[in-house]
């Protein structure tokens, strides 16, 4: 069983962490430091992303953003572009399913 919690997420900046990885996902810890960014950027996976510790702005295709504090999440569909923004330092868990995705270049 992995237990993803506060207390056991350890995980630094700029160096993500996959802590586990099969046929049908990947999950992936992510550090980032208040005013860092996950920069605009897209998979061909889905994409569930959790704040686990801090808070993250997430810019919204309209050019608004949206908060999230720990427990809370959003669902990006395959190909759509996102971009995070730490406003405190945060802690993320991503999973990214179906992995890989059938025209991932690392697919089987």
């Amino acid at each position: 069983m992995l237990v993803i919690s506060p207390d056991t997420l350890d995980v630094e900046p700029r160096h993500p962490q996959v802590l586990h990885s099969e046929d049908s996902q990947r999950t992936i810890a992510i550090a980032l430091t208040t005013g860092e960014q996950l920069q605009e950027h897209q998979t061909r996976e889905r994409a569930y992303v959790l704040v686990v510790v801090g808070r993250v702005a997430v810019a919204q295709p309209d050019g608004s953003t949206v908060t999230l504090g720990p427990g809370g999440g959003a669902i990006f569909e395959p190909g759509e572009r996102r971009e995070l923004t730490a406003e405190e330092d945060a802690k993320l868990v991503m999973l990214l399913t179906p992995w890989p995705a059938p025209d991932h270049q690392t697919a089987r």
